[in-house]
């Protein structure tokens, strides 16, 4: 009988901690899941940081006429009077 209950005890145990074990795997496996979003999160809010300060830049420099004639140029196609526009023709 008592032998009965310590082989009880210790198969509970056992059980015990199997399910232990597998509870912390699968918090394991959980919180990589979010260390990598978490990851994937920061690389995606550090692209969109240098996306803004960019913008800014630009927003900043909009008004000067470096901005305004570089934009006639490589939009408009616009060019200063007397001024030479070589077309590379092989493209």
């Amino acid at each position: 009988m008592k032998t009965k209950r310590k082989l009880y005890k210790r198969v509970f145990i056992v059980c015990i901690i199997i399910y232990v074990i597998y509870i912390f795997a699968n918090q394991q496996k959980v919180l990589n899941s979010y260390k990598a979003a978490q990851k994937y999160y920061n690389e995606q809010i550090e692209t969109k940081v240098a996306h803004q300060e960019s913008l800014n830049q630009t927003k900043q420099n909009i008004n000067s006429e470096e901005y305004i004639e570089q934009a006639a140029r490589e939009k408009l196609d616009m060019y200063l009077p007397n001024e030479r526009v070589y077309i590379d023709t092989s493209k």
